[in-house]
Order: structure tokens, then C-alpha cells, then sequence
């Protein structure tokens, strides 16, 4: 295969020009690559798609178990699971690397339904932190990260495809819980509510564990855990930052998009349905992009979706003031948000060697626990400081994002600065 080629008069730039010589004999398709997919976005409905969905917990709690603490203190149950989520990535990413996928996806699926049960019988605050918190968070690290790793390793020209349609997942799972733990915290109680979910995890989680495999030969290595030499790369720090920025503000919609839409007298059943139209957005954004950055370049896809997240959030979140431009707020960044969360895995494996993507992801993931833990009760602190207003929550969300984007575009840049390039 040429390294370089044209289409349509544009540059074509392909990873082997950007990686060192590895074996690129990938089968991108057949049973057990696909079979990859469909597990991988069982694991991701059931982790991905319940972390997208806290803001279901942080109405419910604001208005019943934990209505005596302010909403700051009660996103940090969420900003934990984040954090724990994100940091789990490096230890969970080498060990992928090591020994596959499904020594670390078993005891992730008992972690998770775990956490979910004991969820169920939480009355004081620690307990939500260290259950739902803490537990859960790494339930989801466990599941989430062997899973993507593993399709990449099936995976080269229709990698962000395959990819796209796998975190596709989250959004289902975004789309359904919000919508499906109200009506079963309504029709069951709050315990039984979340004992089904468990359940359905448990069955969901068990098939991805059976179908999820890693292409490559497991071969354990002395290397260290964090190596410098990742830090060296410019590209992959560039894009390092530009995601510490991005996910310092990306999830803050998630968590008080339902409170915001109660504080514009919405009523609360209906603002429920507010956070599954934005991870509905999220189902387009993680296929659509994907499919065609496989086409046109991930960096080039990227890019300009991550700019139109934080863009939105200025521009129409800062005055959407009815259940209408609400509702439109939340499909247009849910687009470009699952954009944004679809395309940085591929994005990472373009400048990685094969034999350490899952090295790789985890350690970008470790890195962003930091900023992700501080997103959300900071935003929190911010509606306190301006007395109930949600415009300086507004402003760090869509601030940040945009922010970020221009560091990523530092990365496209130094792969290839033309601008019609494929990349």
C-alpha cells in the first residue's frame, strides 16, 4: 500500500508514515471482529451509557434522599465515578496489553452489578460516595476500556467506524436509563428500581464478556507503567491537553441539564426526557462522524465537532429558555459531544503503535480523571456563587471546550499542516 495517495486532488495521509513498522495485516471484518462490536457496545450501554445518565440520580437525589445537601455536593457521587472511571485507565490499559481483554471484563462486570446492588440499600452520603462513587467507577473503567481496546486491535481502515458504532452503545444506554429509572423509581421504589437495572447489567455485561476478544498475542511485558517516552511525543501530548481542557467542561450538560430545564418551569417528568433526547444526539454523533472520518480523517472530523460542543453551549444553551430550545440544545450537543467521544479512540490509535494503544488510551484517560473530577462541582459551586444562575456554568462548559479543540488542532497540524490533507 502507498503511503501517500490522492483523492479527488487532496492529500492522503496514512498512519504508516506517523507510526514505526508494525504488522498492519488487519482482518477489518469477519465473526469475531464483529462479534468485538456487538459486545462492546453491550459493555458500553450498560457503564458509558449509566455515567451519562447521573443526572437522572442528581434530580432524584436533590428531591429525596439527599435533598439536604446542595447541588454541588451531590455531583461529587458523579465527579467520582468519573474520576475513578478516567484514572483506572492506565493500570487497566497495560493490563490489556499484557493479558486481554477478558481477565479485566469479569471481575468489571462483578464490580459494577456490585456497586449497582449495594446502591440499592445506601442511606448516608459516604455510602452513595463509595458505592456508587467509587465502586462503580471502576465497574465501568474495567468494562469500558478492554472493550475498545480490543476492536482496535480487529480494526484499521474501518476503525472509527467500528468504533462509532461500539460507543453508539453509551448513547442507547443514555437514551433508556434516564427515561427507565424514573419509571421504575415511580412503579417500584428507588431500591427495586435499581436492583432491575442491576440485573439487566449483569445479563448485558455477561454477553460482552463471552464475545469481546483481542486480536493480538498476549505477551507480558517488563516495560514500565508510564514511559516517558509518551510525554516526548508532541502529538500525542497536544492532544493530551486539548482533551484535559475538553473534559474539564463536556459532561457538565449531563449532569444539570435536567435541573436547568426544572428551573425554567419545565416539570420534572418531562425534564427527564430532556437528558435522553441529548444522549440521542450522542447515538447520531458517535455513528455519523465516525463513518465518515473514515473517509475524510479523524483529526478532520474531530476537530470542528469538538469547536461546535463548546460552541453550542454558548451560543444557544445561554439563552434557551423554553422546553424548545431546551430540547434543541440538548440534540445539538449531544451531536457533537458523541462525536467528540467517538472519534478520540481512533484518534489516539492513528498516532500509537498497535502494541500500545491500550497503554495509550488508559494513560490519556488517567490523566483527564483530574480535570473531569473538578468539572462538575465546580460547576455546582459556580450556580451557588451566582445565586441559582446557570450563566457562569454556561460560560466553563463551553469556554473549555471550544478551548480544548484548538489544542487538538495543534495535533493535526504537526501530523500534516496542508489543509486538504487526510488526516
Amino acid at each position: 500500500m502507498d503511503k501517500e495517495g490522492s483523492i479527488a486532488g487532496t492529500t492522503v495521509v496514512t498512519a504508516e508514515e506517523i507510526l514505526p513498522a508494525v504488522d498492519n495485516d488487519y482482518p477489518d471484518g469477519g465473526w469475531a471482529a464483529w462479534l468485538t462490536v456487538a459486545g462492546a457496545f453491550l459493555a458500553l450501554l450498560c457503564t458509558f451509557g449509566q455515567l451519562n445518565s447521573f443526572g437522572t440520580f442528581q434530580s432524584w437525589y436533590s428531591d429525596h434522599q439527599l435533598s439536604h445537601l446542595p447541588p454541588s455536593t451531590i455531583s461529587w457521587i458523579g465527579a467520582l465515578q468519573l474520576w475513578v472511571f478516567f484514572f483506572s485507565g492506565g493500570f487497566v490499559g497495560r493490563f490489556f496489553d499484557a493479558y486481554g481483554p477478558r481477565w479485566l471484563m469479569v471481575p468489571g462486570t462483578v464490580i459494577l452489578v456490585f456497586s449497582i446492588m449495594i446502591t440499592s440499600i445506601c442511606k448516608e452520603y459516604y455510602q452513595y460516595i463509595l458505592g456508587q462513587g467509587v465502586l462503580f467507577g471502576l465497574g465501568v473503567g474495567l468494562l469500558f476500556y478492554p472493550s475498545l481496546s480490543a476492536i482496535s486491535t480487529h480494526f484499521y481502515k474501518y476503525r472509527a467506524t467500528a468504533l462509532g458504532i461500539a460507543l453508539a452503545g453509551s448513547g442507547v444506554g443514555g437514551v433508556v436509563y434516564p427515561i427507565m429509572l424514573r419509571r421504575l423509581f415511580t412503579a417500584c421504589g428507588f431500591e427495586w428500581g435499581i436492583r432491575i437495572s442491576g440485573f439487566i447489567c449483569l445479563a448485558l455485561c455477561s454477553l460482552a464478556c463471552c464475545t469481546v476478544n483481542s486480536r493480538l498475542i498476549r505477551v507480558e511485558s517488563t516495560a514500565p507503567w508510564f514511559q516517558l517516552k509518551h510525554f516526548r511525543d508532541v502529538k500525542f501530548m497536544l492532544l493530551v491537553i486539548g482533551s484535559m481542557f475538553m473534559s474539564l467542561g463536556l459532561f457538565i450538560p449531563n449532569f444539570y441539564i435536567v435541573t436547568y430545564a426544572v428551573a425554567r418551569h419545565v416539570s420534572p417528568t418531562t425534564a427527564f426526557y430532556v437528558l435522553s433526547v441529548l444522549n440521542a444526539g450522542g447515538i447520531i454523533g458517535r455513528i455519523l462522524p465516525a463513518t465518515l472520518s473514515d473517509a475524510f480523517g479523524r483529526y478532520n472530523l474531530l476537530i470542528p465537532c469538538a469547536f461546535l460542543a463548546g460552541l453550542s453551549t454558548l451560543a444557544i444553551w445561554s439563552f434557551a429558555d423554553s422546553l424548545v430550545t431546551i430540547m434543541l440544545y440538548a440534540a445539538v450537543y449531544g451531536f457533537f459531544s458523541g462525536a467528540f467521544n467517538a472519534l478520540i479512540v481512533p484518534c489516539i490509535a492513528q498516532i500509537s503503535d498497535i502494541r500500545e494503544i491500550g497503554l495509550r488510551i488508559g494513560m490519556l484517560y488517567s490523566i483527564l480523571s483530574f480535570p473531569s473530577l473538578a468539572g462538575e462541582p465546580a460547576a455546582g459551586a459556580l450556580l451557588k456563587l451566582c445565586h441559582g444562575s446557570y450563566i457562569g456554568m454556561i460560560a466553563l462548559s463551553g469556554s473549555t471546550v471550544m478551548i480544548g479543540s484548538l489544542f487538538m488542532l495543534g495535533t493535526r497540524i504537526r501530523i500534516n499542516p496542508k489543509m486538504l490533507a487526510r488526516v
